[in-house]
This record gives C-alpha cells, sequence and structure tokens, in this order.
C-alpha cells in the first residue's frame, strides 16, 4: 500500500510539472506550484528531487519509457523491408517527442545535461538516450537474424549511426519553432534509407 501510494504521488508531481511546464515554461514555473498542483508538500517533493532540473528529467523519462514501450510493437512484427523498420520505429520516437514535452523544455533538458554532463540529471539524460540507442540496435540485430540486412552488417555499429543521426536531427527540430514534425520525420526517413541503402 506504501509502496503504491508513493508511485501515485511521483506519478501525480510528474504529470503536474509536465502541464506548469508546458503552460508557463520551465523558467516560470516554480517547486511550490507544482506541489500545490500535484496535492503534495514542497518538501514531499524534495524527498523525490533534487531539484526543478530533476523533475523536468522525470518527465523526459516518462515521455521516453512511453515511447520505447510503443517502439517494442516494431520490434515484435517489423515489417521485411529493413529501411521500413527503421523508418516505424523512428516515426513513434518522433511522433510521441512532444507528448508531454514542448520544444523549450526539451531545450532546458539538453542543455541542462550538456552544462553538467556527471550530474545526476546529466546522467539520467544521457542513460535514456542510451536506452533508445539499444532499441534501435537490437531492431538491427532482429532484421539480420530474419535475413533483412546482410549478414556483414555490424549491428551495433550502425544501430548507433542511425540513432544519433535520427538524434541529431530532432535536436535541430527542437531547436525551429516553426518546424513541424512531418519536416523532421521526413528528413529522418531520406537519411535512414540512404544508411541503410549504402550497408547492403
Amino acid at each position: 500500500m506504501r509502496q503504491r501510494q508513493k508511485i501515485d504521488r511521483d506519478r501525480r508531481i510528474v504529470e503536474a510539472a509536465a502541464r506548469l511546464f508546458r503552460e508557463f515554461g520551465f523558467e516560470g514555473v516554480k517547486i511550490e506550484t507544482i506541489a500545490e498542483q500535484a496535492g503534495v508538500s514542497v518538501g514531499t517533493i524534495y524527498n523525490y528531487y533534487e531539484s526543478k532540473g530533476d523533475v523536468l528529467i522525470a518527465v523526459v523519462s516518462l515521455e521516453v519509457n512511453e515511447v520505447i514501450s510503443a517502439g517494442e510493437s516494431v520490434l515484435t512484427r517489423p515489417p521485411a523491408r529493413a529501411a521500413d523498420a527503421v523508418d516505424a520505429l523512428f516515426d513513434i520516437y518522433l511522433r510521441h517527442s512532444l507528448h508531454y514535452l514542448s520544444k523549450e523544455m526539451w531545450r532546458a533538458a539538453m542543455s541542462m545535461s550538456i552544462l553538467h554532463p556527471e550530474s545526476r540529471l546529466g546522467r539520467h539524460y544521457g542513460q535514456l538516450d542510451e536506452k533508445l540507442c539499444q532499441q534501435v540496435c537490437r531492431l538491427l540485430a532482429k532484421l539480420k537474424r530474419q535475413g533483412s540486412i546482410g549478414g556483414a552488417i555490424d549491428v551495433e555499429v550502425t544501430g548507433r549511426i542511425l540513432f544519433n543521426t535520427m538524434n541529431m536531427s530532432f535536436m535541430n527540430f527542437v531547436k525551429e519553432d516553426a518546424m513541424d514534425v512531418e519536416t523532421v520525420i521526413e528528413a529522418v526517413r531520406r537519411q535512414s534509407e540512404t544508411m541503410m541503402t549504402l550497408g547492403g
């Protein structure tokens, strides 16, 4: 019972923070406001998180974990053509990316992880990226077992190149307020298609 209450409080904190950050911007929201919206005390938030930045990374974590869960459907039954399978996975990543977070929130999270890479926040952000990257590598490994990609391809190296290329396009998308999700999806699709063609 106590563990369920703890999980429920944490979820309320993260969901309240996501709503407030989207509406008022990361810098415009105080911990006190998050606590009020979540129906908890400020002390309770600090029992869970060291800083407002950690709360933001928790929102990122919620986003990424939902994306990874949705991405497992592609790994379960990937399209026969390798480029289509990669496209399907990246389509999930990109379309879900603004479900909880705005572009401004992503920029704040990225900048904090770059400025403080050795902080708890910075390390956690890096771990989330690694989980996504590993999912791409697992997809390629499955495609290789199915014979959809050549046996000579190093799935770990190729998966990391594909993920890093997609991730750079996502960063450009986040930086440009005017860029819509369809534009970045099409750019990533063209890049992935070229990569998979080069890979044989």
